[in-house]
């Protein structure tokens, strides 16, 4: 058995004024309300969409 590293963000900021991008990224971490949390799969792409929205998330 393999144990895959997982990463939990919490959205810390409203989205609301930022870019289209910006908020889709958001929906698609999982993340809905604000200090609403996701626990998600440690993989690049996840990496890449959380590096982007930083200012909106924080990672526990």
């Amino acid at each position: 058995m393999t144990t895959q590293q997982t990463v939990k963000i919490q959205l810390v900021r409203s989205p609301i004024g930022t870019k289209e991008s910006h908020r889709a990224t958001v929906r698609g971490l999982g993340l809905r309300k604000l200090r609403s949390t996701s626990e998600l799969v440690d993989t690049p792409e996840v990496r890449g969409m959380i590096n982007k929205i930083s200012y909106l998330v924080r990672v526990l």
